[in-house]
């Protein structure tokens, strides 16, 4: 423990030492003991920074201790105080989003992010609403848990906050009210899959249903021939109008969600994401070129966007697919994101992607966002693997019956038939390493944290919450081997 803190010598309770913080003539630490985490801090009876503060208040020898729960409340304050827990921009910085379903993955997504030395900017608070949704979080809540992982773990060097998968302005609006800063737009129910089997005359009657503002006379690409690096596009009638097709309510979506944040935001900053990957078909270069021109050509601006490569990007598994033939598609988009931005290419689904992880960097040029979700989730269990095997044997039982049913909104090929059986304990943690049984495990999360006995009480949920927060270490330590070695490969440019 430091000795330069009076605060240990004021509370008996546990301090964690690295959360520990001097700042303004007030000393800030967070305690954990049987009763859970708490803040604590430190002042002089007569310091202002202490007002707006809720907990037990003990005056000692002329200074003021409080114990307090980590609330909304006092995580707003702390904000305030200590700002460097407040969420910045990420700019064209090399980033990484580390979702958390479970409000208690931060820490060890801090200690990853340090043990490559900070040259991967974190966005430590991301979440999608469907997942939210699935969690019972609120938007709020996912903010403070995010923050209160920061301060334990002493992040000071910045971090994004991703309001993830935005589908309507009220989506928006609960993000920003959180103090989200980085906004990534979902138009995937307006990308018209009839582009892609539609005949011509078809395609022609499709154009003409589009808004206004979206027809062909608007966006001059007809007959247009670029040269990007190596790449040649021409656009044809047929190609132009299939792009349009496709993508053209889906651009004019984010256009007016745009414009909605804007002015929602005001005067304070944030950065936009654009993501089309949840489609059926890839997206092609010129349909990436149509979708970037006609944003341009609206106003919108954003930081990265994420298009559907070719292969398959499914959840908490590698790359599906050729790796040549992804190093030359994702060759193109980098080229198209230089000449319109330049802005960064975003990897949606992204962990456990390690194979064309080089690739992805080397063809960006680290203009590169990695967006990873469900992997933390999986790092969880297997903690519960090696500390509860009764407990997991439980969690992948139900899981294996939940899957048909729940994998109905998510890209998975996993198969109950290939899914292995489970043996002695011993080999309980193996089973997260094997294809099928991580991409169930994955998709069935919702269905664990929210199923409930007939009394109303969990039947995973609280089990698992207290198991991962009575060995906190063993958790962290999971997931900052997992997460070290997703961002390696992005630590190689500068």
């Amino acid at each position: 423990m430091n000795n330069a803190f009076l605060l240990p010598r004021f509370s008996s309770l546990p301090l964690l030492p690295q959360s520990l913080v001097a700042w303004e003539g007030v000393e800030y630490g967070m305690t954990r003991s049987a009763g859970g985490r708490q803040l604590l801090i430190l002042a002089n009876v007569s310091e202002k920074q202490l007002l707006g503060f809720e907990g037990n208040r003990q005056e000692i020898n002329g200074k003021v201790l409080v114990t307090a729960p980590l609330s909304a409340d006092n995580a707003a304050v702390l904000r305030s105080r200590l700002t460097w827990l407040q969420p910045d921009l990420t700019g064209l910085k090399t980033s990484a989003g580390m979702g958390d379903r479970l409000g208690l993955a931060t820490p060890g997504h801090v200690r990853a992010v340090r043990a490559c030395g900070g040259r991967v900017f974190p966005i430590f608070a991301q979440q999608s609403i469907r997942e939210m949704a699935r969690t019972g979080r609120t938007p709020q809540q996912v903010m403070d848990d995010a923050v209160w992982g920061i301060f334990q773990e002493s992040w000071r060097d910045g971090f994004g906050a991703d309001a993830d998968h935005l589908k309507t302005t009220q989506d928006i609006d609960a993000c920003l009210a959180a103090g989200f800063t980085f906004f990534t737009i979902d138009p995937g129910e307006f990308v018209d899959d009839r582009a892609e089997t539609g005949s011509v005359v078809e395609l022609k009657h499709l154009v003409q249903d589009l808004p206004a503002n979206m027809q062909l006379s608007e966006n001059g690409l007809l007959g247009k021939e670029v040269a990007l690096e190596q790449f040649f596009l021409r656009f044809t009638e047929d190609i132009l109008q299939k792009a349009m097709v496709k993508y053209g309510r889906a651009v004019w979506h984010v256009a007016e969600m745009y414009r909605h944040l804007a002015t929602a935001a005001g005067r304070r900053p944030f950065e936009l994401e654009v993501s089309v990957d949840e489609t059926a078909q890839p997206t092609s270069h010129a349909e990436h070129y149509y979708i970037a021109s006609e944003l341009k050509r609206l106003g919108v601006k954003w930081v990265s966007l994420a298009p559907r490569y070719v292969g398959a990007f499914e959840k908490g598994v590698d790359y599906i697919g050729d790796p040549a033939a992804f190093e030359q598609d994702i060759a193109g988009h980098a080229a198209i994101a230089r000449h319109f931005g330049p802005y960064k290419l975003s990897l949606h689904s992204g962990s456990d992607k390690f194979s064309i992880y080089p690739t992805a960097v080397r063809q960006t040029r680290g203009l590169v966002h990695l967006k990873t979700a469900g992997t933390s989730y999986l790092e969880a269990i297997r903690t519960v693997a090696a500390l509860d095997p009764l407990l997991f044997r439980e969690i992948y039982a139900f899981s294996l019956g939940r899957y048909e049913q729940d994998k109905a909104s998510y890209h998975v090929s996993a198969r109950l038939e290939r899914a292995p059986g489970l043996t002695n304990d011993a080999s309980l943690a193996g089973i997260l390493d094997q294809f099928d049984a991580r991409e169930i495990l994955h998709v069935c999360f919702g269905s664990v944290l929210k199923e409930k006995q007939l009394d109303g009480t969990y039947c995973f949920y609280d089990r698992l919450i207290s198991l991962l927060e009575n060995n906190p270490e063993v958790y962290a330590a999971n997931l900052e081997h997992h997460f070290l070695r997703h961002l390696e490969p992005f630590c190689t440019i500068g």
